[in-house]
């Protein structure tokens, strides 16, 4: 089963949301007009702004959490072999909770929340070249800065983004994880 939504067309609004509905809890696929990457994973919660997905980013593994800007999506989709990538994963015995839910009403909501519990999150925009990972240092309407975590787990100065182009928001990866154990205990 595949269904497009078109953001431009009027209308559509409803059946987004119906379609979201419909797809909670189930492993989806969405692919959008201005990006190569499709995003693949557990439809956890979602937001008039943004989709909060438990990340599979490939074969039958879960990693992390992926929060996507809800802007030019192109398609919203679930078939046959995502609906099997969803039984195998269902039979290792991972699964979703009501715990994974967090609060995505905003970006503010969103970084406040990561920060707070997670200390470390990823930001993109809208190319998938790059993805900058670091921990929140301030967010207000103008720009988004974070103190910018490298390869080696070292934190290597401010980074400075416009909120509104980012796109991507990643968390709880096993990468991520990874990084933060190398992270001298007086930076964390």
């Amino acid at each position: 089963m595949e269904f497009g939504i078109y953001p431009e067309a009027s209308g559509l609004e409803f059946l987004k949301t119906i379609m979201m509905e419909q797809y909670l809890r189930q492993l989806i696929a969405i692919e959008f007009t201005d990006k190569k990457e499709i995003f693949t994973g557990f439809l956890i919660d979602y937001s008039d702004d943004w989709i909060l997905l438990r990340n599979n980013p490939v074969d039958y593994i879960l990693d992390g959490f992926v929060i996507l800007k809800n802007k030019n999506i192109e398609a919203i989709h679930r078939d046959q072999d995502l609906a099997f990538t969803e039984k195998v994963i269902r039979l290792k015995g991972l699964k979703t909770s009501a715990e994974d839910i967090i609060p995505i009403k905003d970006l503010s909501t969103i970084v406040n929340f990561l920060t707070n519990k997670y200390g470390i999150f990823q930001i993109a925009k809208k190319s998938a070249k790059s993805a900058y990972l670091g921990k929140l240092l301030e967010l207000n309407e103008e720009e988004l800065t974070i103190d910018f975590l490298d390869t080696r787990g070292q934190f290597g100065g401010e980074l400075s983004f416009n909120p509104e182009k980012i796109r991507v928001i990643e968390f709880d990866t096993d990468y991520i994880n990874s990084l933060k154990l190398v992270i001298p205990e007086n930076q964390k």
